[in-house]
């Protein structure tokens, strides 16, 4: 008898820990004013430190349910568009708990007698933690869309070229539940199973050189499947953005895939031109290129296959299959050439381009949960870039052939990158994070032009970090170094160079009074050439210029100082921002006289800086219909060669608008030209304009966009102003101007997916080796 009594309480022991171990928080959600019940308000769990736990949405009924939570202590937050955030502490959590009712308070202002709404937002010191209204998920399609809706400072999403973007040339990150994806998975997601997106827009150096890390963390439930399309179609030309995905949960198992294709084919491409060239003789020779229509053809083509295995609390394997092809048959041009001086020497001329690209990459990674809040994480990435490109450049007057230009190139470049990283949280919301990394290239390359250049390169580059993340009252601060070795060599050559940096990093965020904060940063980083640059080759370009590599480049540093303010007050919502960069010694473009040609190439120059000023302003929703937002700034570039100095000052604006009514939705978007200056050559942006007209059917979204309606001159833009030659070049595609384009999407799915684990780092190589070559 006392061995059974011996046994129950030992087995009821066991059953109480086991229970222990996955905790329950409940709760219902209603108006403070008038005691309605709160639908779809958004419940976050998260730990001391902010990190992100759990989190779920009220149902009709106004309710929430958290599950399989763990002993520990936490802060549950509570908010919902129009009214102020909720936070409840929940300390020494050991039990299940009901919460009761939770009330929520009205943050609305008036404007001319009609109320308006916040939307929820949280800022700390790396990142912005933001959640889609029910508005703005109703408005959307799949992810993209919504991003678009949400207006994000320093976000710009470009629909005509299906692309997320971060004004300035920055490198823009894109994750789902903290795993690194490709942009066209986002367009995969369904709006309404989006929780949040984490936009750091101050990350981390364990996210490589990001400037922006956009990570969507969605809902994860536990078995089935989804399946879903998302096409957009041109009516009046061949213009195309079509994707298709499905996954597939069972057990600790998740198998899923995705298929992208890009078919773009144009006949109304051309480019106007106009060259002046002085050259060693003493002769001056100014040429204007007047283009004729000409063809463009392109076809992208992705494919991501991946398998994932978790063991909740304890380690997750994902295994990732990309396949990047590009095919681009035609990129062509054609006109006529004409002495500027006598209108009568014309030659004609045509310019034809084609290549073919494809990466296929294996993405391995597994990340192992230690005890006492520690974290380990092992990533290896192998990668295999394939390039072909033929170019045909000819001169010819009367049918007499002047100049004659084949460059044939073909390339293959092989590369690995591992990383091993350790995360450690401490008391007090503190962090300390440190890493390995290491990236080695091989690249042979054949470049036929009238001679046979064979290269080999070698390129290695391995660093060392470690990152501190701590709180004083109101200040949060973060203070991280790096140490860089990194390497070239290139067979046949005696250009080999090998380097060390250190590069420090600190970033510190004060809380002000009321919603607002202001943020400095400071970051040094290590940059090198690109294997392109460093090829010890020449590509005839046209009858009077050759591009040349230059293996004796060297990697340069680089300075950046940030400034960032932010105010916050329900309605209003303000990001300013100033910056200064500066690189000693960075490589940028050059030209010089050799014989009777110009010689294009680079080397590291003097210095390069810029000075950036900036403000995004954004307003509502109003009646929770109306919401717009307005970006502008000023670039100004301070380009110091070795044999030139130059200046040049852009100045930009964006704008967005949004209408919701009922099932319909109406966009606007503008983007002017944000150009970037380096070296001698201003490289002009797009400027784009578009409006989408939209209608929403439970899971089917189908719409009508149309793209620049008010211009029929669509064109691109780019300067060089050496002083041997020097040229102003517009590129226009006349079926970007009036692209009308036809959109659906629909999401299908069964049972209740399977929570993948968050993977912590990405790495991939998308630099194909080679250098370039044309106009």
């Amino acid at each position: 008898m006392k061995r059974m009594m011996i046994w129950i309480i030992l087995l009821g022991g066991m059953v109480q820990g086991a229970f222990a171990q996955n905790l329950e928080i409940k709760g219902m959600v209603r108006d403070a004013r008038n005691k309605e019940i709160l639908e779809f308000a958004n419940v976050v769990l998260q730990t001391m430190d902010s990190s992100f736990v759990a989190g779920t949405t009220t149902d009709m009924k106004g309710h929430f349910l958290l599950n399989k939570i763990k002993k520990g202590s936490y802060i549950l937050s509570v908010s919902s568009l129009g009214f102020k955030t909720e936070y409840i502490s929940l300390e020494g959590l050991s039990k299940n708990i009901s919460l009761g009712e939770i009330s929520l308070n009205d943050d609305a202002v008036s404007l001319d007698g009609v109320t308006v709404s916040a939307s929820a937002q949280t800022s700390h010191a790396d990142k912005k933690v933001v959640f889609p209204s029910e508005r703005q998920m109703k408005a959307s399609g799949n992810g993209m869309d919504l991003l678009q809706q949400m207006m994000l400072p320093r976000v710009q999403v470009d629909l005509l070229n299906s692309e997320i973007k971060a004004t300035g040339n920055g490198v823009v990150q894109v994750r789902i539940n903290g795993v690194k994806v490709e942009q066209d998975e986002i367009k995969a997601l369904n709006p309404s199973d989006i929780i949040r997106i984490e936009y750091h827009d101050n990350p981390g150096l364990r996210y490589g050189n990001a400037d922006i890390v956009l990570d969507y963390i969605v809902r994860r439930p536990d078995t089935g499947g989804s399946f879903g399309l998302d096409m957009a179609q041109g009516i009046n030309s061949m213009w195309g953005e079509h994707n298709a995905w499905g996954k597939i949960n069972h057990k600790n198992s998740e198998w899923g895939a995705s298929y992208r294709i890009g078919p773009r084919d144009f006949y109304g491409m051309k480019r106007n031109n106009e060259e002046e060239f002085h050259l060693a003789n003493g002769t001056t020779l100014n040429r204007v290129e007047i283009g004729e229509p000409s063809r463009a053809r392109l076809f992208m083509h992705n494919l991501n296959v991946n398998y994932s295995y978790q063991k909740p609390d304890k380690y997750m394997f994902n295994a990732t299959f990309r396949y990047r092809n590009n095919h681009q048959p035609h990129w062509d041009y054609q006109g006529v050439l004409m002495n500027k001086a006598n209108p009568e020497d014309k030659v004609d001329m045509i310019d034809l381009s084609g290549s073919a690209y494809q990466a296929p990459a294996l993405d391995l990674y597994y990340q192992r949960d230690l005890k006492h809040n520690q974290t380990l994480v092992f990533n290896v990435v192998g990668t295999y870039n394939q390039t072909k490109s033929t170019r045909i450049y000819q001169e010819s007057k009367h049918e007499q052939l002047l100049t004659d230009v084949n460059n044939v190139v073909d390339g293959d470049k092989y590369s690995i990158i591992g990383e091993a990283i350790y995360e450690k949280k401490l008391t007090n919301g503190n962090r300390l994070s440190g890493g390995l990394r290491h990236n080695q290239s091989f690249s042979d390359n054949s470049y036929i032009n009238g001679h046979n250049y064979k290269t080999h390169m070698e390129q290695m580059e391995s660093s060392v970090y470690a990152e501190f993340k701590g709180k004083v009252k109101k200040l949060d601060y973060s203070l991280g170094v790096t140490v860089n070795r990194s390497s070239y060599s290139q067979r046949g050559e005696d250009a080999d160079y090998e380097r060390y940096t250190v590069s420090p990093r600190l970033t510190l965020f004060y809380a002000l009074p009321g919603e607002s904060s202001i943020r400095l940063k400071s970051t040094m980083g290590n940059v090198t050439p690109s294997l392109g640059e460093l090829s010890a080759i020449d590509q005839v370009i046209d009858s009077l210029q050759i591009q040349r590599g230059n293996p004796n480049l060297k990697s340069y540093m680089s300075y950046y100082t940030e400034l960032n303010y932010e105010f916050r007050k329900g309605l209003f919502y303000v990001n300013a921002l100033g910056a200064y960069e500066y690189q000693p010694d960075a490589i940028m473009d050059e030209k010089y006289l050799e014989g009777n040609k110009i010689i294009q190439t680079w080397n590291n120059q003097k210095n390069w800086q810029r000075v950036v000023a900036s403000v995004n302003l954004r307003v509502g929703p109003i009646k929770d219909i109306l919401q717009f937002s307005v970006n502008g700034g000023m670039n100004h570039y301070m380009s110091n060669g070795n044999t030139y100095t130059h200046r040049y000052t852009n100045w930009w604006c964006d704008a967005n608008v949004s209408v919701t009514w009922k099932n319909w939705s109406l966009m606007y978007m503008l983007m002017t030209n944000w150009n970037w200056f380096k070296g001698e050559t201003m490289s002009g942006g797009e400027n784009i304009q578009g409006i989408q007209l939209g209608y929403r059917h439970k899971d089917l979204m189908i719409g009508l966009r149309v793209f620049n309606p008010f211009t029929d001159n669509y064109k691109q833009e780019t300067e060089n102003w050496n002083q041997y030659a020097s040229f102003h070049r517009s590129n226009y595609i006349k079926e970007s101007s009036r692209l009308f384009v036809a959109t659906i999407s629909y999401n299908f799915s069964f049972g209740r997916k399977f929570s993948a684990g968050q993977k912590k780092v990405n790495n991939a190589d998308n630099d194909s080796g080679v250098m370039s070559t044309g106009k």
